[in-house]
């Protein structure tokens, strides 16, 4: 295994490998107790703090209650219009409520807004209940747990659909911000109602009317998605932000009051967006190094990358980013144009790596029986010459 380390200049203009000094973006200390923070264009974890933990997650965990209500309606098995029964155990539910009685009948359209924007207990109790395989909350709390490890949410589960305290009701923040991808992808057409600020249901609850999020008044690109506090979980947000191109998701639990939730919510959101940028780091077709070839018409050929290699960067890296190529060499000829031989291991400090294929740049055909014959005795008189020399006899007494 041949391993060649190099660098990549950050701002290309040729095809020169520099020395490297790389100075890598300053850790985001947040007070809360555990933290995610993702880029969602490029995948580039920015903060894990914690972020494995099984935690109470309090009302973020409405957001798997809404992704299994979206599945529902995309399927045709709920309709926005379709108005659904308030049972006793729902409107049995205090904490942040929509004020539901057993004489209604609610459009789901008005559920899912009681749900995102309301923070409402019993909104989520009547999608429960309507959507569960048995008919009841408990039932539609082990689909959730059910559908979340489907997703890929392996810390989650669920014992109601609001995220009431009870023991077991938990879920990390790598979840809640897979999660939160998910419903951004999957349901674009449903996305918008997370940054709805007020909600006004059937004048029932005036106190009750304005969405908790504190980042979506800023103007700093926030556009969702669900805060969460009980006692013992702390107050919490998963939230999202998108500036130009670039979106990023987070997720942060654990702190001691809504102020400090706003302030590392904000925090967050900011230096995200201005301590990391996208940068192109190789261009298509750019030569990064040279692989050895056995037996060529050539001893070396350029390696290549098949296509631009953009990277999220911290804003403050100098001069370029530390990387390895690796490929198995000599390379024996001959090789063609595109063909995969090695790959190229990026590392930026503090960041995952990267790993990209490397092809060859052009065509090297094997060497003529000259060529090889050349090749092979050049291999011979460099093996002789490196051997020791045999230690002397000694004489005989």
């Amino acid at each position: 295994m041949t391993r060649t380390m190099t660098s990549i200049p950050r701002l290309l203009a040729s095809a020169a490998l520099m020395a490297l000094m790389a100075t890598g973006a300053q850790a985001f200390d947040t007070k809360a107790r555990a933290a995610f923070v993702v880029d969602m264009t490029t995948g580039t974890v920015l903060l894990n703090k914690n972020a494995d933990e099984a935690l109470p997650p309090a009302s973020m965990s409405k957001l798997m209650t809404l992704y299994i209500a979206f599945e529902a309606i995309r399927d045709g098995r709920l309709t926005l219009e379709e108005r659904l029964p308030v049972s006793q155990h729902a409107m049995s539910y205090g904490g942040s409520t929509m004020f539901l009685n057993t004489q209604d009948r609610v459009a789901v359209s008005d559920l899912l807004r009681g749900v995102i924007v309301l923070s409402g207990n019993d909104a989520c109790a009547v999608l429960a209940e309507a959507l569960s395989p048995d008919g009841t909350e408990q039932g539609f709390a082990r689909l959730m747990t059910q559908r979340a490890q489907q997703l890929g949410m392996t810390s989650s589960s669920f014992k109601n659909a609001s995220g009431w305290p009870a023991a077991g009701h938990v879920m990390s923040m790598r979840d809640l911000t897979l999660l939160a991808t998910h419903i951004i992808k999957d349901f674009p057409e449903f996305y918008p109602i997370f940054s709805e600020r007020k909600f006004e249901f059937d004048g029932r609850a005036p106190s009750n009317v304005t969405n908790r999020n504190p980042l979506l008044s800023l103007n700093i690109g926030a556009d969702g998605l669900k805060t969460g506090h009980t006692q013992e979980a702390g107050y919490g947000l998963v939230g999202s932000a998108k500036n130009d191109e670039r979106r990023v998701i987070f997720a942060i639990t654990g702190l001691d009051s809504s102020a400090d939730r706003a302030e590392q919510s904000e925090a967050i959101v900011n230096w995200a967006f201005r301590q990391f940028a996208e940068q192109t780091i190789v261009k298509q077709g750019q030569p990064i190094t040279q692989a050895e070839l056995w037996l060529g018409a050539e001893e070396a050929v350029d390696l290549v990358s098949e296509k631009d290699i953009t990277l999220l960067l911290p804003t403050m890296t100098a001069g370029g980013v530390q990387a390895e190529v690796v490929y198995t060499g000599p390379i024996e000829a001959p090789v063609r144009k595109g063909q995969r031989l090695a790959e190229l291991i990026i590392q930026p400090e503090g960041l995952p790596e990267t790993r990209v294929p490397l092809v060859a740049a052009k065509d090297v055909d094997a060497g003529g029986f000259v060529d090889r014959m050349m090749t092979v005795s050049a291999v011979l008189l460099k093996r002789f010459a490196t051997q020791p020399a045999p230690a002397e006899a000694q004489e005989a007494s």
